[in-house]
């Protein structure tokens, strides 16, 4: 029986691969167009005129899947260690928004398209751009001359606008398609020929979804960028531009945790054990980042008060 349901002759067999190319197109395609048809029973005719290329081989979802785990391990041993106070490792370029990992990201992100065969970018992609994000505020870049610290600087804040802008690029297509299967009906002229009652917007009708090209994304990059402006800045200027710079962090800490959990409660692109198990372990890895911004800030607090109490 198995050996016959799995015969590419067999007429179900055929259906079911058919329905999966056809699902597959809906979600990578890239370009719909609209024509005219009849306006009473089908006033939107749309058919998929362009989409993402085929997906690569399993080793390369493999390695990706790999690559991920590492970054969020990397960023969970910097994080402990902070909380315990352990300062063996000094170096932190293998954090996602360090200079050495943070290429093969965008590269991952980049390509993500074509990454589905065992995994989805779509998927895990979001928790790779908040890992980035969680990686660039928590760990601010330690240099050893000015120049060094603004290129570093710099980077990362275009590594996270380049990071947010491939992740639409995945994203936009899948929630059009999506939209465009769950809203719409096959006419039958083509494998993605659809009617619909209503346009086609880019994004899909679905309600607030997850994007990339954020308001998280701009009080990340404008935290980024305050920090630069602090460093810069007359001493007259630093305590104001001091708070502007905590402010800003504070915002992008909430903005990323509000993101979060509704990556783990609504997102489409996900299963439920994939929601759970690469959501679930980015809300551990925020929790511990409370945590360790309370660590880190009481001996400063001490400090402050320690000093005060001397003036007097």
């Amino acid at each position: 029986m198995t050996s016959l349901s799995l015969n590419p002759e067999n007429p179900a067999f055929q259906l079911e691969w058919a329905l999966k190319n056809t699902t597959s197109t809906f979600f990578k395609c890239i370009r719909w167009k609209v024509e005219a048809t009849d306006l009473v029973n089908c006033p939107f005719h749309y058919y998929c005129d362009g989409s993402y290329p085929s997906d690569y081989p399993p080793i390369v979802d493999i390695l990706v899947t790999f690559f991920a785990v590492g970054l969020f391990l990397s960023t969970l041993i910097f994080t402990v260690s902070d909380i315990s106070r352990f300062r063996g490792c000094s170096r932190r370029y293998w954090l996602p928004s360090g200079p050495i990992a943070l290429p093969f990201l965008l590269l991952a992100l980049a390509k993500g398209h074509r990454v589905n065969t065992i995994i989805q970018v779509s998927c895990i992609g979001p928790a790779l751009v908040q890992l980035l994000q969680i990686s660039a505020l928590a760990f601010e870049i330690k240099a050893d001359n000015d120049f060094k610290y603004t290129f570093l600087e710099v980077s990362t804040v275009s590594g996270v606008l380049h990071a947010s802008l491939y992740m639409d690029a995945i994203l936009l297509p899948y929630y059009t398609g999506l939209d465009a299967l769950l809203s719409s009906k096959f006419s039958g002229e083509c494998a993605t020929c659809v009617c619909r009652k209503e346009e086609l917007k880019v994004g899909g009708r679905l309600g607030y979804l997850y994007r990339g090209w954020s308001v998280t994304m701009y009080f990340v990059v404008a935290a980024l960028c305050s920090r630069l402006v602090c460093m810069f800045c007359g001493e007259n200027k630093r305590r104001r531009n001091s708070i502007i710079k905590s402010v800003l962090e504070t915002l992008s800490w909430i903005f990323i945790s509000v993101d979060c959990v509704h990556l783990m409660i609504r997102s489409p692109q996900c299963g439920l054990l994939e929601k759970s198990t690469v959501f679930g372990a980015m809300c551990v890895l925020l929790c511990l980042q409370v945590l360790r911004r309370v660590v880190l800030y009481m001996p400063c607090k001490v400090k402050l008060s320690a000093s005060k109490s001397s003036q007097v």
